[in-house]
């Protein structure tokens, strides 16, 4: 028997519009063996997870996408840590990293509500579940508003564009926001995790991936996301091969917040990567 498994998503704990248990539910619906719940830079979701998943009959590999830097191409870079064996050596990462998002968020919203009059309250009202404030939970309280009909659109470019955006509070140049991409990768390995590169079309990441698989540092790369066509899922999957990488997939379901309409199971980690992240897990 096929197992499925989708090993990217996210809730209300980032940037998700459903909550874990909603999220774990939908998974069973769509008849998903393994699902991982992938939220930004925080482990809020291990524990609870796994006991939803028990519940709907979902095995659960605990997981988290941590928000990283490359200084050498001065580009952002998603890692996904899968299977932590001592999560708590992530703890302060995510700390640090989430009371960054934290800053720029409130900076964000203090922008906007000088230009739109709503309420921090009725933006916080979309933020409650991850504690930070994401630019889809601005957009969703400017939508209750009437000033806008889209989440991404005109609105949202004019706002949080990363050049031109009137509002936008993007990654600073000098290393002191976001982690350094190399310093993640050791800190997954010393907790006894996996590391996958996410999605490396989004941020054009291949020269990283290449230069992390000469040095050795990282264990897989997801190859079948949404935002790579066949020609750049090839590109991963030939980098893959000839490093003998993991490869894996996901929806980088975000709900109600994705850019683009996805839904959970639309893209799956083939199961002989499955098998050997299971395997790492067991040893």
């Amino acid at each position: 028997m096929i197992m499925k498994a989708d090993l990217h998503c996210h809730t209300t704990l980032s940037d998700g519009s459903l909550g874990i248990e909603e999220t774990i539910a939908q998974a069973k619906r769509y008849g998903i063996d393994y699902f991982a719940i992938t939220d930004h830079d925080t482990l809020s979701s291990f524990s609870r997870a796994v006991v939803l998943g028990e519940r709907y009959g979902v095995k659960i590999i605990p997981a988290v996408e941590f928000s990283t830097y490359d200084s050498k191409r001065n580009s952002k870079a998603h890692i996904i840590c899968y299977n932590p064996e001592k999560p708590g050596r992530l703890e302060g990462l995510c700390l640090r990293t989430c009371e960054l998002r934290k800053k720029r968020g409130k900076l964000m919203a203090q922008k906007v509500l000088e230009k739109y009059p709503i309420t921090l309250e009725s933006i916080l009202r979309y933020a409650t579940g991850s504690k930070v404030i994401f630019k889809c939970h601005i957009m969703h309280a400017l939508m209750d508003y009437g000033y806008t009909t889209d989440l991404y659109g005109k609105v949202y470019d004019e706002l949080f564009n990363p050049v031109t955006g009137l509002c936008a509070e993007e990654v600073s140049t000098d290393m002191q926001d976001y982690p350094e991409a190399h310093f993640v990768l050791e800190l997954i390995h010393s907790a006894g995790g996996l590391a996958v590169l996410a999605h490396p079309a989004v941020f054009n990441n291949y020269e990283l991936l290449t230069e992390l698989c000469e040095a050795k540092k990282i264990d897989g790369v997801e190859v079948w996301h949404q935002s790579a066509d066949e020609q750049k899922r090839k590109i991963a999957f030939d980098i893959a091969e000839k490093y003998g990488l993991i490869t894996t997939g996901g929806s980088d379901f975000h709900g109600f917040y994705n850019h683009y309409p996805i839904a959970i199971g639309s893209n799956y980690t083939p199961e002989d990567s499955l098998r050997a992240i299971l395997k790492r897990k067991t040893k």
